[in-house]
């Protein structure tokens, strides 16, 4: 698989691992599957930075797309912590 493909299944994951755990039936399975979203987000981030290194991606998409990563983090953190 290619670097790009890498990061598009990584972004998916975050959206696909929301919504299974959204249709599961309690909070804890629903906590399972956020957390493995903002794993995959971490992932994600993790690829920005090295796309940087590698000038896969330039400062300017770097610096929209990371704060974009990391505010996605806060929200899923947040939604943790609410199902607590």
């Amino acid at each position: 698989y290619s670097f790009r493909d890498q990061i598009q299944r990584a972004a998916i994951s975050v959206m696909n691992n929301i919504a299974e755990g959204f249709e599961k039936k309690t909070n804890n399975e629903f906590k399972y599957f956020l957390n493995i979203s903002k794993g995959s987000n971490g992932e994600l981030r993790s690829m920005l930075y090295a796309a940087l290194d590698l000038n896969y991606i330039d400062m300017q998409n770097f610096e929209t797309l990371t704060p974009r990563s990391k505010e996605i983090s806060k929200m899923l953190f947040g939604l943790i912590k609410s199902l607590d």
